[in-house]
């Protein structure tokens, strides 16, 4: 592609070369220059790209994007923008034909509540035949392909390929997790999102390398509805009127207050042979009455967004409560599925407050036994490891202790560490160090009425020792406990039929 019809919606200043160099990618990782490429200067909280240019130079970059002077004897175009992140986003969806164009898109910001909302919104969208894919904490989801991202939100060239990939695949939709930093560092620039959700607003990301205060926290949120035509807003969390201050989308509102659109009434807990999660009814501009596969009271508000949102999408209501009852988020107190009396669960909780979250929800089960299996990573601060034992000790019937992502430290002393904090209250422990033999230890201690708590690993389908990532799927795992030698027979009975 021409530079300059990668730049046709940017302001900006030639200072050398030619606009109408050709152009075979955009990079922003000097790494991965390569020759003909354009690389984009990037400035972030650790480094600045511009002192990496006279590297991607070197490497044969036909053109860098910059918004700082830079001097050079060097045969390279050389463009100057106000900001090089804006500038990435729109050229960006450029190289890749504005694929946004192409799909409905819909993306959901808050502080918590992102990851199972869109799991819901897709898991609902696919029942009714509108392939989807999803960007978010679980990476980038084509199909049943998972590409790995270094942030909720990526960069806003990768936003963009995913997004042509998606359409490739045959997807009609496209459904993201648009992170307060996403948002203000300018990732989702350049798309006007058809949907936009806003779940909660709490005390989270500041810090220096995140948000200065709450209120530049909120601000990044509030940028999304000023960049989507329909706002989904959870009417219950009071800084949704802030956060709507000077917003320009229309609005449909979601809660437990009359005064929403969509109302959620009659919530209750649900626990029956394989499912766990809550049942509640809607009035307003939607009537149902739905099962939610996932278990806590705040379900039934990722619910109701969901519900709001594909109700506006014009999806048929059978495929509304189908996709709720069926709903499945990799790692996020996912329901294994058993025969057995008891309950088995896989959580990504790693550290106190997502385990006191997800303990304190799953006792409102009322359980025969709570049991938490755990550990805590090493190479990591230790007051998290003393923190999550009391947790734990506290909340837990049982707590089995054993290792997670040990890193270079011994797992005996991360151990060690962990009961400082459990020996603080009544709890019951065990320890077993290796985490499979843990997991066979609570399946095979297992009583009627128990929920299991497989905690910390969650979607991860690894274990980190002395710098190496062993295969380890906790999925996996139960199955060749429960089911060693069934497999290999039915294997072997299919050869047999096949013959």
């Amino acid at each position: 592609m021409k530079l300059k019809d990668m730049l046709s919606s940017l302001s900006y200043e030639v200072l050398k070369g030619s606009e109408d160099t050709d152009i075979s990618d955009l990079i922003y990782d000097s790494r991965k220059v390569v020759k003909g490429t354009a690389f984009v200067c990037l400035k972030g909280f650790n480094t600045d790209g511009h002192k990496y240019a006279p590297d991607a130079i070197e490497k044969g970059a036909s053109a860098l994007i910059v918004s700082d002077e830079i001097q050079t004897e060097a045969d390279v175009t050389i463009i100057k923008v106000e900001n090089t992140r804006a500038a990435l986003a729109l050229m960006s969806a450029a190289l890749f034909s504005y694929p946004a164009k192409e799909l409905t898109t819909i993306a959901i910001t808050g502080t918590k509540g992102k990851t199972t909302t869109v799991a819901m919104i897709r898991s609902i969208l696919e029942c009714a035949g509108i392939q989807t894919g999803t960007i978010g904490t679980l990476g980038i989801v084509i199909g049943d392909k998972i590409y790995k991202t270094a942030n909720t939100t990526p960069e806003s060239y990768e936003i963009q390929q995913a997004m042509r990939k998606m359409v490739a695949k045959g997807c009609k939709a496209m459904v993201i997790e648009a992170s307060s930093l996403g948002l203000k560092h300018h990732r989702t620039d350049c798309i006007e999102f058809d949907y936009g959700i806003f779940t909660n607003f709490s005390n989270d990301h500041i810090g220096e390398s995140e948000h200065s205060d709450m209120q530049d926290y909120l601000n990044s949120k509030a940028i999304l509805f000023r960049h989507c035509k329909k706002g989904i807003i959870n009417i219950d969390d009071v800084a949704h009127t802030e956060l709507l201050k000077d917003s320009t989308c229309e609005k449909t509102t979601y809660g437990f207050s009359d005064s929403a659109d969509f109302v959620a009434k009659g919530d209750k807990l649900l626990a029956r042979q394989g499912f766990i999660g809550v049942h509640f009814d809607v009035t307003g501009k939607k009537e149902l009455s739905a099962d939610v596969a996932i278990p806590g009271r705040f379900s039934v508000y990722n619910a109701l967004a969901a519900i709001a949102l594909c109700s506006a999408m014009g999806v048929e209501d059978e495929y509304i409560l189908k996709g709720l009852e069926t709903v499945k988020v990799k790692g996020r107190v996912e329901v294994y599925p058993l025969k057995s009396n008891y309950t088995l669960l896989i959580d990504y909780a790693h550290n106190a407050v997502s385990m006191e979250n997800v303990l304190k929800t799953l006792r409102e089960y009322k359980p025969h036994r709570l049991i938490t299996m755990f550990g805590a990573g090493g190479n990591r601060p230790k007051a998290r490891r003393y923190e999550m034992g009391e947790v734990s000790g506290r909340l837990s019937d049982l707590s089995v202790i054993t290792e997670d992502n040990s890193r270079f430290e011994d797992v005996n002393d991360i151990i060690a560490d962990i009961k400082v904090g459990i020996d603080k209250t009544q709890g019951k422990y065990v320890i077993v160090p290796n985490r499979v033999d843990a997991i066979r230890y609570c399946i095979e201690n297992a009583e009627a009425g128990d929920i299991i708590v497989l905690a910390g690993k969650g979607h991860e389908d690894y274990q980190e020792i002395k710098g190496v990532k062993y295969h380890l799927d906790e999925r996996e795992v139960i199955a060749d406990i429960l089911n060693p030698r069934e497999d290999e027979e039915q294997v072997s009975h299919l050869q047999g039929d096949s013959d």
